[in-house]
């Protein structure tokens, strides 16, 4: 699953090797979130992973074998401001959503988008040749070919099956959209079937979650409201070593995203801390048991609450979401749909006083704050 996650979001290349991107959002806290059953691993996950080009990533994770291996960070007295417990009240609501469109729709958009992106490359193989001389083998030459994996294969391939469950399609749906595609790119699915299903499922994902954004409509929900026990989560000992001990948060830990001590989310969390016009603020918990807004393409946790002191800004409650990059073509497009899903709840849909962006820095906080 580990594996998946970072194929998934281009983390590592063809040769398993970890790339550029996954080094850029590793160094600015901003890795995509891993799956719910994966995310109480995070940290050490992504640890393990960055030892692969750093051998002392891991060193902040030897902690002293005496210390408790778990601790709290409980809530403080800034939970209890007035202040955070009318924001805490304005957005502890829990919502469902529905979304109401044609397949019509999704099948036109996801084939244009196949047609158009679709790259699924050809599966070689290299013949190498040498000679040993004494104990060891030169090289005398190598030829690069092309595999014809249609005569070697034998593996029978529900296409449609595949493509359906994946992108979690009818059938029928998932029909229309093969029965559309380009007979060139559909021909490069028997040089490579399993890329070429990945590729596609990806493709018709994204599609999907662009026409849901445009559908999407929130209601509350007859759940009961987010109690505050969410924040109640312990934490390994360790990772103490890296939490930011605030001022105005309401527990006096705050873990961020990421390794680097510099990071995105840890650099607003400061920049928030000494703030005047900031009167408290949360991070909230994330996973199936935090804070969380239900989407078509999995639940989304937005990073902090903030409550502003009155007449300091425009919008006194905000939820923030930190990225490393205001770029939306930089986001991947599950994630920004996502986004774009919390944009309609807080900011078109709900009348709760409540704002959302996402953001990159404190600063840019401020100018968005200004616009909405």
């Amino acid at each position: 699953m580990t594996f998946f996650y970072l194929a998934q979001n281009g983390y590592i290349d063809f040769d398993g090797s970890v790339t550029d991107a996954y080094r850029e959002a590793a160094e600015a806290g901003v890795c995509a979130a891993l799956p719910p059953e994966l995310q109480p691993l995070t940290e050490g996950i992504h640890a393990l992973v960055q030892t692969i080009y750093d051998p002392d990533a891991l060193n902040d994770m030897l902690a002293n074998a005496h210390e408790p291996k778990v601790k709290d960070n409980p809530l403080n007295e800034n939970f209890f401001k007035q202040e955070f417990q009318e924001l805490w009240r304005r957005i502890n609501q829990r919502y469902s959503y529905l979304v109401d469109f044609s397949s019509s729709e999704l099948i036109d958009k996801a084939v244009k988008a196949i047609n158009e992106d679709l790259i699924v490359a050809t599966l070689q193989y290299t013949k190498t040749a040498g000679e040993q001389v004494g104990t060891t083998f030169e090289r005398t030459g190598s030829k690069t070919e092309e595999l014809d994996r249609a005569m070697i294969s034998t593996v029978p391939y529900d296409l449609i099956g595949k493509v359906a469950q994946g992108a979690s399609l009818t059938r029928q749906t998932t029909a229309g959209i093969l029965s559309g595609i380009e007979a060139g790119k559909l021909a490069w699915f028997r040089k490579n079937p399993e890329e070429f299903i990945r590729k596609t499922i990806d493709l018709i994902e994204q599609q999907k979650a662009a026409v849901i954004v445009e559908h999407i409509t929130y209601n509350p929900s007859a759940e009961e409201p987010f109690s505050a026990d969410i924040f109640n989560m312990s934490r390994a000992s360790q990772e103490y070593e890296k939490a930011y001990q605030a001022k105005r948060a309401i527990q006096d830990y705050v873990f961020t995203d990421g390794t680097s001590a510099q990071s995105v989310e840890r650099k607003f969390a400061e920049d928030m801390d000494i703030d005047d016009n900031v009167v408290v603020f949360a991070k909230l918990p994330r996973g199936p048991k935090g804070y969380f807004i239900p989407t078509p393409v999995g639940n989304y946790s937005p990073d902090w609450a903030i409550a502003f002191r009155k007449g300091s800004v425009k919008h006194v409650f905000f939820i923030a979401e930190t990225k490393g990059t205001m770029d939306s073509a930089n986001i991947h497009p599950i994630e920004r749909s996502k986004i774009k899903c919390a944009r309609r709840l807080f900011n078109e849909i709900s009348t709760a006083g409540v704002k959302y962006h996402d953001v990159d820095s404190y600063k840019t906080l401020f100018d968005v704050i200004a616009t909405l």
